[in-house]
């Protein structure tokens, strides 16, 4: 008989909600798995969905109810069931907690479809892969329509498939859908702006195809300018096959690292289709796709870092002239020495912002920090970084523990709020030296303060840094950074300064 349980995954996003899983045993010797698309938190996922388990733990919940307090409510986790329907009391409930039940009321819903698939579906195709792909139907009953003949499916289904097959993580996914959107833009502009008829399909795809699509890539932000009525509708509208949330798109001049990234990746989804059979053109053949460049790193260091720790962001901001504290306005010196602490922490760990704002105290053990980042956290064999604590980071931990209301680490704002305060912090403190940068559209050498390219990617690099020039061993730092051995990224990070050279030929 077929069996499907669900389970809540250890990992949580930024709302401090974890994903349900799901598990679903149609026969002996058959154990799929997948995730559900419904996010619940912890405290509240017994009650929503595991009602017999919680019942099993003692705890009481009623079967009927007639009446119920504020008080009971609350007891009772804000659900109750009546003549086996679930009532949602609305007015004891915050609009989080409303949203939380209204979730969980999909996951008998879902079963029932799961259920249903399978009646329906030759046994020898049941898999994990079709178990996600009911989940997805599910979800977006619009929208998904299945097809066997792979010819019938658009350049953007394909994408999705391919996103599916190779199980990508959720951060290369996302990457991958930006390359799919503009794609579509890609399409629309030939037909409505162009008045060419034109639609991608792949297997008639050359090299002519790709490279007036980069051409594209290199002059969208131009040709929006140019027929602004035409692609104002562009911008908003989408095929409905493309996967994930998008919003209307701000169009900014792209550079040359960026377009040889999306060049990569779409070469990478032909290559896919040809290796499975799909296509027999390679539109990539002759294609020069190029190398990303990028500038010397630049960074704190350990003096300017220690600065930053200990000023006095006030008595600072008003040794300042008065144009200055004009063009610099605080009103809030306590809110702005809450986001110093947090950047110089983000300093002594090293963290990516992502990973960064969803640390609980949880990730701390024996004064030391481990998490799995999220760039890999779907790998079979995901890298965790350890990081000893030192001193002030434990201090600044102990500082703010109970401060957040999501129960992470510190009270954190929004990333671009966070990186504009940073950039405050530092112009405050005077680090104002001047470092050289690549210009990422030009591609030219630029003279800039390093005060207005602070952000929190900095901290990240100040901490490799400094790491590296205290034990100039790739290995060790790789292991707290969290980055692969061989990673391209971290050779850019650590710097080979004349420090280290005189250093290593004095003790030739």
């Amino acid at each position: 008989m077929a069996k499907i349980d669900f389970n809540l995954s250890k990992k949580t996003n930024d709302a401090q909600l974890s994903e349900v899983l799901i598990r679903f045993v149609p026969c002996r010797g058959l154990n799929l798995r997948a995730k559900s698309g419904v996010w619940i938190s912890p405290k509240h996922f017994r009650y929503f969905v595991d009602r017999e388990a919680t019942k099993k733990a003692g705890i009481s919940i009623p079967d009927k109810v007639t009446s119920v307090t504020v008080e009971e409510a609350k007891e009772h986790g804000y659900i109750l069931r009546t003549s086996g329907e679930i009532v949602f009391l609305e007015r004891f409930m915050t609009p989080q907690l409303l949203g939380e039940m209204k979730e969980a009321a999909k996951l008998e819903q879902l079963k029932i479809a799961i259920a249903q698939a399978y009646t329906e579906t030759d046994k020898a195709e049941i898999d994990s892969q079709w178990l996600t792909r009911v989940i997805k139907k599910f979800h977006n009953p619009n929208i998904f329509i299945e097809k066997t003949n792979w010819k019938e499916k658009s350049i953007y289904e394909l994408i999705e498939e391919y996103i599916e097959r190779k199980n990508f993580s959720d951060f290369h996914a996302k990457a991958i859908r930006v390359l799919s959107r503009d794609l579509a833009r890609f399409e629309a502009f030939k037909n409505k702006v162009l008045r060419q008829d034109f639609k991608w399909k792949v297997w008639e795809i050359h090299k002519e195809d790709i490279e007036e699509f980069e051409s594209f890539l290199r002059n969208e932000a131009l040709i929006a300018k140019d027929y602004p009525m035409q692609y104002a509708p562009i911008l908003c509208n989408y095929p409905p096959e493309i996967g994930g949330k998008h919003v209307k798109l701000k169009l900014e001049v792209r550079g040359e690292n960026t377009i040889i990234k999306l060049k990569k990746k779409l070469k990478a989804f032909f290559q896919w289709l040809h290796e499975t059979g799909r296509i027999e053109n390679q539109p990539f053949k002759g294609i020069k796709i190029g190398s990303e460049k990028y500038g010397t790193p630049f960074y704190l260091t350990k003096e300017e870092r220690n600065a930053i720790a200990e000023a006095n962001l006030q008595s600072l901001w008003l040794q300042h002239d008065e144009e200055f504290r004009k063009r610099l306005p605080v009103t809030d010196f306590k809110a702005l020495s809450i986001q110093r602490d947090i950047f110089v922490f983000q300093c002594l760990v090293g963290c990516r912002v992502g990973d960064y704002y969803r640390l609980t105290k949880n990730n701390i053990s024996n004064g030391i920090l481990e998490y799995v980042p999220h760039k890999t956290e779907d790998e079979d064999a995901p890298v965790k970084p350890r990081i000893p604590l030192n001193e002030h980071a434990l201090k600044l931990v102990e500082k703010y523990k109970g401060k957040d209301p999501k129960g992470r680490l510190f009270p954190f704002i929004s990333s671009q709020k966070y990186n504009i305060a940073i950039k405050k912090i530092c112009e405050i403190c005077d680090i104002t030296r001047i470092v050289q940068v690549r210009n990422p559209k030009t591609g030219e050498t630029e003279s800039r303060r390093i005060c207005d390219l602070a952000s929190s990617h900095m901290a990240r690099r100040t901490f490799v840094g400094a790491a590296y020039k205290a034990v100039k061993d790739p290995n060790i730092v790789g292991k707290m950074s969290g980055h692969v051995e061989g990673s391209r990224a971290f050779a850019r990070y650590r710097e080979i300064d004349d420090e280290i050279l005189k250093e290593t030929i004095s003790k030739i």
